[in-house]
């Protein structure tokens, strides 16, 4: 079996172990949805390449405000990532990235990488939309204040409401 086959084989195991379904736009691709409790759903790429295993997570869009900020702590989080990173495209949306050599790709090695991928997304997605999407934020609670919309999911940053309104108006 080839490097190749043995790293399709150890990802299918680990989808199988896990439980988890996987779309497969062609034999060395999976796309695995994991669901989160902040971010409620993480979409992971898996690619297995000649050399090595590219898993890859779109974590969110270009940040609207705050961008100096944004990114700097975004790039602080990565010290302490295990086998991928924050990186950004060329208009700068949010991904985790990372690549891994095929010699080390076995199912319990899939596994914990799953498992960062969906922790990195869901454990950073909150505080990086209170720094990126702030005022974002403010304007969606209060239109939905405004024309008698529960703002459940927004709850997560009443902070943000909070602090807006004894800051007085714009």
């Amino acid at each position: 079996m080839t490097p190749q086959e043995q790293a399709v084989a150890a990802v299918e195991a680990a989808l199988a172990d896990a439980g988890l379904d996987a779309e497969r736009p062609d034999r060395g691709s999976f796309v695995v949805a994991l669901p989160g409790r902040r971010k409620l759903k993480t979409l992971v790429w898996l690619r297995v390449g000649d050399h090595s295993l590219l898993v890859k997570t779109f974590f969110c869009r270009r940040p609207d405000e705050n961008h100096a900020d944004f990114y700097r702590w975004l790039m602080r989080r990565n010290e302490d990532m295990f086998g991928m990173a924050f990186t950004a495209d060329d208009v700068g949306d949010v991904y985790i990235t990372g690549r891994l050599p095929l010699s080390g790709i076995v199912p319990a090695e899939v596994d914990r990488l799953l498992g960062c991928a969906l922790s990195y997304s869901d454990d950073n997605f909150n505080a990086a939309l209170e720094r990126g999407f702030a005022s974002a934020i403010r304007k969606e609670w209060a239109w939905r204040v405004r024309n008698g919309q529960q703002p459940r999911n927004l709850e997560a940053f009443r902070s943000l409401v909070e602090g807006a309104e004894a800051a007085g108006p714009d």
